[in-house]
């Protein structure tokens, strides 16, 4: 690897409005999909989160402190537009202006994602959200909005957080199907839609703001064969196409591969389409790629049907995923720990697509309470975002264009199926799920550690 990143790097950290925001009565915000939750006994919604509503000038000292080059967050639909009027709220321009111009006052650059996975609850309750096609054009409204009022202060966009996770789930969509193949088809009509609409926020930010950059974010599948036999090789090949590239495709390319497009018509899953499509999924290409990744998966020949339903319910097509006995797993990784994976995924994403990528996230969960003296010890998880970062270097001495790095989380986050037992942040948040406490910020060692790294421009000897 690389003694030093080059010059310029962005090293960063990421979070989500609704996994720390909170605020849910405050500042005319709307409702949100994911304000129901899952329902799990024990497990906190996001109503107060990591009250980063309310300590995001805090947050953003401690970005300062750790050295952070910029911050990937993203807004809030239904903070920002309440209602099905697509109106725009003034006290949610007012809170993200405070929040934009302290990072840039910090020397920080704001990365906004304008969909990470909350739908604003008044379009599915009007509409039915992204089932119907007026959601491209309140998308293309939104996001308008944004940048138009964020113009020349916000440089780099993201438009759709992990469309796979975003459509596959009734939290995230509002979609209220309980068929399991109904369900399973609407995930790619929504899909469809979405698409449609990132082009038309690609069109819209090259007339309105030139000089910014907007890329998808896709959660990289990288997924390996259980053995050498051809049909295994196969089934990862098809999990691949359909768990990541479909999506990617469309967002770079606008049009399914041959493949995608024979599995959704054999399902009976291929999305309505209108002539006027074509145009405008042809009509813009984004500036680069977003990768989200944590651990790869494996697959093995499916020789039995395929069964809709389930838990990830991505996993119903010609493969059959299974567990990978060669990765250590963890608590919170039940894939197992994977860094060569990273390269694996981004070489494969560059190889098919020729776009700079940056990293958007990638970190370990682990179950964390300060020891006695007040401090965090998270070995496990300096060792593997060390691992991660020398796979980034080693990418970019071989010549592949990446230009940052983002762990998640900057700060603990409430995670939807687990809450605040699952806790990925270089810095802790004093809650638990059923006790609030104060929210107060602690460093972790793995703050400190990054520190370094952003300081060096390079991992730490």
């Amino acid at each position: 690897m690389a003694n030093r990143f080059p010059d310029g790097f962005l090293w960063g950290a990421s979070t989500s409005a609704f996994q720390v925001e909170g605020a849910w009565g405050e500042g005319g915000r709307g409702r949100s999909t994911t304000d129901r939750g899952f329902g799990i006994p024990g497990i906190t919604d996001g109503s107060v989160a990591s009250d980063h509503y309310h300590r995001w000038k805090e947050d953003v000292d401690l970005m300062a402190e750790l050295g952070l080059k910029t911050y990937r967050m993203s807004f809030s639909w239904c903070r920002i537009m309440p209602d099905a009027t697509c109106e725009p709220n003034p006290e949610a321009l007012a809170f993200y202006d405070g929040l934009i111009d302290y990072l840039l006052e910090k020397g920080i650059e704001p990365f906004v994602t304008l969909y990470h996975f909350e739908c604003p609850q008044a379009l599915v309750d009007e509409f039915g959200g992204w089932l119907d096609r007026r959601m491209i054009d309140a998308f293309a409204r939104y996001a308008e909005v944004c940048f138009r009022h964020f113009r020349g202060r916000v440089k780099l966009w993201a438009t759709i957080n992990e469309q796979l996770i975003a459509t596959a789930t009734s939290v995230n969509t509002g979609d209220t199907e309980t068929d399991p193949k109904r369900h399973q088809g609407n995930t790619y009509q929504m899909g469809y839609h979405m698409s449609l609409a990132e082009h038309r926020a690609f069109e819209l930010l090259r007339s309105i703001d030139p000089e910014a950059k907007i890329g998808p974010v896709c959660a990289i599948q990288v997924t390996y064969p259980l053995s050498s036999s051809p049909a295994d090789v196969m089934a990862a090949l098809n999990a691949e196409e359909m768990e990541q590239f479909y999506m990617l495709d469309m967002s770079v390319r606008g049009s399914y591969s041959p493949y995608a497009a024979s599995y959704l018509r054999r399902e009976g899953f291929y999305p309505a389409v209108e002539p006027e499509d074509d145009a405008v999924l042809h009509g813009s290409t984004p500036d680069f790629i977003g990768i989200n990744y944590y651990s790869s998966s494996c697959v093995k020949e499916r020789t039995e049907p395929i069964v809709f339903g389930g838990f990830p319910p991505w996993g119903a097509g010609d493969f059959v995923l299974c567990d990978n006995p060669r990765l250590e797993k963890t608590e919170w990784m039940p894939n197992g720990l994977d860094p060569i994976g990273l390269s694996i995924g981004m070489r494969k994403v560059h190889d098919r697509y020729g776009l700079p990528m940056i990293i958007t996230e990638n970190g370990m969960a682990l179950s964390e309470e300060p020891d006695e003296s007040g401090a965090i010890h998270d070995e496990q998880r300096i060792a593997y975002l060390s691992a991660h970062i020398a796979q980034v270097g080693e990418l970019i001495e071989q010549g592949y264009p990446i230009f940052g790095y983002c762990p998640w989380s900057f700060v603990d986050v409430v995670s939807s199926h687990q809450g605040f037992a699952k806790r990925y942040g270089l810095v802790y948040v004093d809650r638990t799920d059923d006790d609030i406490r104060t929210c107060d910020r602690i460093r972790k060692d793995s703050f400190y550690w990054y520190q370094k790294v952003i300081a060096g421009n390079q991992l730490p000897e």
